[in-house]
């Protein structure tokens, strides 16, 4: 492939002893609830319900700890963010709208009394947080916390089931055709919050509260006919197949998998099971959680539409509606295939996005063990993920494609946008792709400082690396005797030249091509050592509707053109609303002249003794350039305008 195409052409506990036993059965029974939901399925599933096994298996994330590392600093920032936020706040609509008396203070943004998403992230994104991080980290005083929540909010669910933040009287809107803002995209987050804390935590009371919400919804949607249906559909519903199809993984219940496909948008799925793409104009978030929906609904049914619907979906994204970042959508919305020039604003890149095309990305590689895929997903994970947190934990909404834009972050109580809610998701799992395996193989997929433990094989291995920072990383075996494995190791899209693997010292001799495994299989013994060089090279991404219109990039890294701080206020950058024009100067693209003779990239070059600094060469113009993920309180363009000239 040529240098400089885009990336869809890039390929791209407790201590007592006399509790051990029982503690060691409570871990046995979670990582095989964590395998029958949350997209592990496994081929040896004890409860015989997935029809569609995958490949590979991650592993459990109570096997996977993070080391020093950005991830590592995201999560632990992430964590005290989610200890200080009060339950008795995060209960105050669920209490008010039960009935049971409540002295909290409410919640604003998106949790506000008089805002119809009201519950989303208190009584859903929030629990899946605490489960996720008790799952990654062991805090038991999230799990508590959780409990606590799950506990209280048990006590605001009505006799038929319902729970939320506001009355059922939402639903009769919704059933009339009447305005109102998406019920069940607040239910879904709900459902699946109590789901975590089960699957996590096992919390029975949680996972009580989740039956009997589907056992509400299962009444209020089954007599209702496939037209008035079809116009229901059309309100967003988030991830509603999805997880009750992962309800019916847990408990077996035959009425979960047929309500879960009722569900299924008949409008939006029928195209991509043509293989058809009628995605312009479709509101991007609303759409991607259906199709982890219908991902999940292959593994479990093994119906083969549900498979192309949800396998075009992906690599059509990827393809045709995604920008360097990785990221996908504009206004939140997506355009024609492939049109992407006039799709660079102010509100691109919605984060919740990039979060769900990561869980479907999972279900993708899960089926085909494709390294391209996890190419796309440390894309997401270095350039769209990191550097959407700031240092106190605050989250972003999307990050800017306009020119001279900034990124802007929500406030402590006063946001909790959809964004909020996936960010404190993300940060608190980021541990759960690194590291694959079958039944002899770890595929090392990520480069971030972690450890996994293979209690299986009496293993364990530790990678050291200040990646992207650092150019490669080091695995160190632990073991408690030799083993005979495989250590497959991801070799990037973007590692085109002098990539080095040494065991011990010695250089291999192996494959290590991009966008392939590099497989080391031998008896590994304690104390083994794998060095791995992986030098990053500059190359384009240009968008596919105007060459002329790229983005440098440094290994997986996009690197951004600095365009100052004039005129930025704190005001300006956190606020409740997310970022809009009203700040914007008539900013152009920063330009970049080079020789018709020249290669794509000849016009960068690292700026001496700093790490990741670039700027342009003395003739192509005076701009600084860092990574994007590094950007925080000042203006920037992702994209620049190349112009040739004649030599």
């Amino acid at each position: 492939m040529k240098n400089g195409e885009s990336i869809s052409r890039r390929n791209f506990l407790v201590n007592a002893a006399g509790m051990a036993g029982a503690m060691a059965v409570l871990n046995s029974e979670l990582a095989f609830a964590q395998d029958a939901v949350l997209d592990t399925p496994r081929s040896n599933n004890k409860r015989g319900r997935e029809k569609v096994a995958w490949k590979v298996q991650p592993f459990p994330m109570t096997q996977v700890k993070l080391r020093s590392g950005p991830l590592k600093d995201a999560m632990e920032i992430n964590r005290a963010y989610l200890v200080e936020v009060p339950n008795d706040r995060l209960l105050h609509m669920f209490r008010v709208t039960a009935g049971l008396p409540s002295a909290a203070e409410p919640l604003g943004g998106w949790e506000a009394p008089d805002c119809e998403l009201r519950g989303h992230f208190a009584g859903g994104h929030y629990l899946s947080a605490c489960a996720l991080m008790y799952s990654s980290s062991r805090d038991e005083e999230l799990r508590e916390k959780g409990n606590a929540l799950v506990t209280e909010l048990a006590k605001c669910q009505k006799s038929n089931g319902y729970l939320g933040a506001y009355s059922e009287e939402f639903y009769d809107r919704l059933k009339n055709q009447k305005k109102v803002w998406a019920p069940f995209y607040t239910y879904h987050k709900i459902m699946a919050g109590h789901l975590d804390m089960y699957v996590h935590c096992g919390n029975e009371q949680a996972l009580r509260t989740t039956q009997r919400m589907a056992d509400w919804a299962y009444d209020w949607i089954m007599p209702i006919p496939e037209n008035q249906l079809a116009q229901i559909q059309r309100v967003e519903f988030g991830g509603m197949t999805e997880v009750l199809y992962n309800l019916y993984a847990i408990n077996g219940n035959e009425k979960y998998a047929v309500l879960a496909r009722r569900f299924g948008k008949k409008e939006f799925f029928d195209p991509l099971a043509a293989r058809e793409d009628h995605l312009a104009g479709l509101h991007a978030n609303t759409h991607i959680p259906q199709v982890i929906g219908a991902a999940r609904g292959y593994e479990l049914t093994g119906d083969e539409r549900y498979h192309t619907i949800s396998d075009y979906f992906w690599h059509q994204v990827v393809d045709q509606h995604t920008y360097s970042t990785g990221g996908t959508s504009d206004g939140e919305g997506w355009q024609e295939p492939g049109k992407l020039a006039r799709q660079l604003g102010s509100a691109a890149e919605e984060c919740c996005c990039s979060y769900n095309m990561m869980k479907l990305s999972r279900h993708v590689y899960g089926w085909t063990v494709d390294p391209r895929v996890m190419d796309y997903y440390e894309r997401l994970m270095f350039n769209v993920r990191l550097g959407t947190q700031d240092k106190d934990g605050m989250l972003m909404y999307y990050v800017p494609l306009k020119p001279g834009m900034w990124k802007t972050f929500g406030t402590r109580f006063n946001a909790f946008w959809c964004c909020t809610g996936t960010g404190v998701e993300e940060y608190a799992k980021s541990n759960d792709s690194i590291y694959f395996h079958d039944a002899d193989s770890v595929y090392v997929n990520l480069f971030i400082g972690s450890e996994v433990n293979w209690p299986e094989k009496g293993l364990t291995l530790i990678q050291e690396t200040n990646f992207p920072k650092e150019e490669g990383t080091t695995l160190t075996v632990r073991a408690h005797k030799p083993k005979e494995l495989a250590f497959k190791i991801r070799i990037p899209y973007w590692a085109t030249e002098g990539v080095k693997i040494k065991v011990n010292g010695k250089v291999q001799t192996i494959a290590a091509a991009p966008s392939t495994y590099a497989e080391l299989k031998r008896t590994w013994r304690d104390g083994d050592k794998i060095e791995v060089a992986l030098p990053f090279g500059f190359h384009t991404a240009p968008l596919p509707d105007d060459s002329t219109l790229q983005a440098a990039m440094y290994g997986p890294l996009v690197l951004v053109a600095e365009m100052g701080r004039e005129g930025l206020t704190r005001t300006m950058i956190y606020g409740d609303s997310g970022p809009d024009d009203e700040h914007q100067k008539a900013i152009e693209m920063p330009q970049v002249t080079i020789a018709k003779t020249g290669g794509p990239m000849t016009w960068v070059e690292r700026v001496p003794g700093e790490t990741l600094r670039f700027r342009t060469v003395a003739d192509a113009g005076n701009l600084s350039l860092k990574p994007l993920y590094q950007i925080m309180d000042e203006r920037y363009s992702v994209y620049l305008k190349v112009n040739e000239k004649a030599v």
